[in-house]
């Protein structure tokens, strides 16, 4: 292997590095504890090193939101293409994200609710943010009809969305959620 490749493959091993560890200090202590101090003193670099790979904890935010939305992807894809039918793919994607948000709150975090510097809604989003949309706006088409797709599946997004946020901000009781999401389904595919 060249000198280069070598080089390319361990800023590459950094980059992922420092990924990781703001992930998993974000899923233990929140996104107010991941600071670039914090992360080099957690990967054993200095914030000369991170401040090569990123230009502070925004970018590092939006990778951690890109490589999450590949993650939701490839998890609603599954639930999507293993469902017999278009209203059990609806059911089961909503299930899918639903888990997701719920397994990992600080990544669903980043990803939707903080402000992170990500074209979204646009052509030029990152193409791991048009794939997660795109399984929607899959899961969605059947339902459409004559209704233009992309308005639908912002719609149903939107509708779980809500439900997660209210639910786990304590403005609506978890005991219902899964009844809340069926009459969500149920009103969406009539």
């Amino acid at each position: 292997m060249s000198i280069q490749g070598r080089r390319e493959r361990e800023r590459a091993e950094r980059e992922k590095l420092i990924i990781t560890a703001a992930r998993e200090l974000a899923e233990s202590e929140g996104w107010d504890a991941v600071t670039t101090r914090r992360l080099a003193a957690e990967i054993e670099y200095s914030q000369p090193v991170l401040y090569s790979h990123f230009r502070g904890k925004g970018a590092i935010m939006a990778a951690v939101a890109v490589e999450g939305c590949a993650e939701l992807a490839a998890e609603l894809r599954a639930a999507r293409t293993a469902a017999p039918g278009p209203g059990e793919a609806l059911a089961d994607v909503a299930a899918a994200y639903t888990d997701f948000a719920e397994r990992r709150p600080a990544l669903y975090d980043v990803m939707f609710v903080r402000d992170v510097d990500l074209p979204f809604a646009t052509p030029e989003a990152p193409p791991a943010l048009q794939e997660a949309f795109g399984e929607l706006r899959e899961t969605v088409r059947p339902f459409a009809g004559g209704d233009d797709v992309d308005v639908l599946t912002e719609t149903f997004w939107s509708g779980l969305h809500g439900l997660l946020i209210l639910m786990r901000d304590g403005r609506m009781h978890r005991e219902h959620h899964e009844l809340r999401v069926a009459v969500l389904l149920r009103r969406f595919a009539a």
